[in-house]
């Protein structure tokens, strides 16, 4: 398994940006694909967006697009989440993590780190 640590959360006002990371460590970075969750009280796990392990395409989530982008740094084994004109409803912990194959679901990863928390005021 890979080891996932995120960073880069805090209080951030509506409008404004926040850059997260997620450092990786244990296996081979480049054998995952990897994804970006959030979790808001109260409610279920979102996909967030997702960068696979070989092309390094990247995908989003309905609720971030146009907003966010993922992008990875294979020689740092890290993964970034820029996320841009930020909402109160973007409030929630963000998780990394990752997988052998490529999706949306959170079933489909099975390494995640602690989570780092994102609060947008109004």
């Amino acid at each position: 398994q890979v080891q996932l640590v995120e960073s880069g959360g805090g209080l951030v006002q509506a409008g404004g940006s926040l850059k997260l990371s997620c450092a990786a460590s244990g296996r081979t970075f480049s054998s995952y694909s990897m994804g970006w969750f959030r979790q808001a009280p109260g409610k279920e796990r979102e996909f967030v967006a997702g960068i696979t392990r070989t092309t390094g395409s990247t995908y989003y989530g309905d609720s971030v697009r146009g907003r966010g982008t993922i992008s990875r740094d294979t020689t740092k084994n890290t993964v970034y989440l820029q996320m841009n004109s930020l909402k109160p409803e973007d409030t929630a912990v963000y998780y990394c993590a990752a997988s052998p194959r490529l999706g949306r679901r959170a079933s489909d990863y099975d390494s995640w780190g602690q989570g780092t928390q994102v609060t947008v005021s109004s």
